[in-house]
C-alpha cells in the first residue's frame, strides 16, 4: 500500500510540474469582479496586456459584476485550480466575502501578487456648494440624512472608506450602491448622487475635465497626480488615512510552480518604468513582493476591515 501511495504521489507531482513547464498553453481569463469603466477595471486590463507580452498567450479581460464582488470572486473560486482563471481583485472584495458564507478569502483564494495601492478620492458633482472637507462636514450636519453617496457596491472599497469618514466626522449621509465604479461615478457626474470615494484611476480624468471636484484624498500623503487636493487628515480629520491594494489572485489549491510562474511575471510588470510611470499619473503607487507578502497583506486588511464595520455599524446586505 505504501509503495502505491508513494507511486501515486510520485505521478501526481510529476504531472503539476509538466503542467507548469508547458503553462500557458491556452488563453487565460482575468476576471474584473465590478462593471467596466473603474479603476479596477482599467488597471486589470493594463496588467492582461503585459501578461498577454509576457506569457505569450492571450490574457482575456471579462467583466463579472455584481454583489460588491462576490459574483466575479465566487466565479474565480468555483474554477479549475489549472491557472486559467484568474481575478484581479482589491480591498472590497475582502468586504464583500466576510458576509458571505459560502466565500472567503483564507479559503477560496490563492494570492498570487501584489499590483498596486493606492489611497481614494472624495469627489462630488460640481453643483454641491462645497470646496473642501470643511465644508461638507458642515453642509452634511446641517443637512443629516440628505446628501448620498455612490459606491462601486456593498463593501466596496468607496463604501468602506465613506464609512470611516461618516464616523470620524460624526455626519449621517445615505449610501447608494452601484455594480460597479463606473456606473456610480457616471451618475454623481449627472448629478444624480452628491458624493463618491472613488479609486483616482476612475476619478482623475473627470476631476481634470471639470465634471467631478476633487475634495480630498484619503492617504497620509496628497496624491502625487493632484498635488493641489489636500489629504482629508490636514482637511480637518487627524489621523484619518485609508489605502487599499490591487493584486492578482487564483482558485483555491493552485499549483505552487504556476503561482510562482504568475508572481514572477507579475512583479516584472510592477517593476516596469512604463508601468510605475502609468500608476503614478493615475494616483497609484506600484507594489509587490511574493506571495506570501500579498497573503500577510490581505490578512492585515481584513482585520483593519473587521474594525471598521463593527465600529461604524455599517449595512453590507
Amino acid at each position: 500500500m505504501r509503495a502505491l501511495l508513494g507511486l501515486s504521489l510520485t505521478i501526481f507531482f510529476a504531472l503539476n510540474v509538466a503542467v507548469a513547464q508547458t503553462y500557458p498553453a491556452k488563453p487565460i481569463r482575468l476576471i474584473v469582479p465590478l462593471a467596466p469603466g473603474g479603476g479596477n477595471d482599467t488597471l486589470a486590463r493594463y496588467v492582461g496586456k503585459y501578461l498577454t507580452e509576457s506569457l505569450a498567450q492571450s490574457v482575456v479581460v471579462e467583466n463579472r459584476a455584481g454583489g460588491g464582488g462576490i459574483a466575479g470572486g465566487e466565479y474565480v473560486a468555483r474554477s479549475a485550480p489549472d491557472g486559467y482563471t484568474l481575478v484581479v481583485a482589491g480591498s472590497g472584495l475582502i468586504v464583500a466575502t466576510l458576509t458571505h458564507k459560502q466565500l472567503s478569502f483564507q479559503r477560496d483564494f490563492t494570492p498570487i501578487a501584489l499590483i498596486g495601492e493606492y489611497a481614494t478620492l472624495l469627489v462630488c458633482h460640481p453643483s454641491l456648494p462645497v470646496t473642501d472637507v470643511r465644508d461638507l462636514i458642515k453642509l452634511a450636519k446641517s443637512k443629516p440624512g440628505q446628501l448620498n453617496f455612490a459606491s462601486a457596491g456593498n463593501g466596496s472599497a468607496g463604501h468602506l472608506v465613506m464609512e470611516m469618514f461618516r464616523t470620524a466626522a460624526n455626519i449621517e449621509v445615505v449610501h447608494i450602491p452601484y455594480k460597479g465604479a463606473g456606473p456610480a461615478a457616471t451618475d454623481v457626474m449627472a448629478g444624480q448622487v452628491s458624493l463618491l470615494f472613488n479609486n483616482p484611476l476612475g476619478s482623475i480624468p473627470h476631476v481634470k475635465s471639470g465634471r467631478l471636484r476633487a475634495l480630498g484624498s484619503s492617504g497620509a500623503r496628497r496624491i502625487t497626480a493632484m498635488p493641489d487636493v489636500p489629504t482629508i487628515a490636514e482637511s480637518g480629520l487627524p489621523g484619518f488615512e485609508a489605502t487599499f491594494f490591487l493584486g492578482l489572485l487564483g482558485p483555491p489549491a493552485l499549483s505552487r510552480d504556476i503561482v510562482a510562474r504568475l508572481n514572477t511575471e507579475t512583479v516584472k510588470i510592477v517593476q516596469r518604468r512604463e508601468f510605475q510611470e502609468l500608476l503614478t499619473l493615475q494616483g497609484m503607487e506600484a507594489m509587490s513582493g511574493t506571495p506570501e507578502d500579498f497573503a500577510a497583506r490581505i490578512r492585515s486588511e481584513i482585520d483593519k476591515t473587521v474594525k471598521v464595520v463593527r465600529d461604524s455599524g455599517m449595512k453590507l446586505n
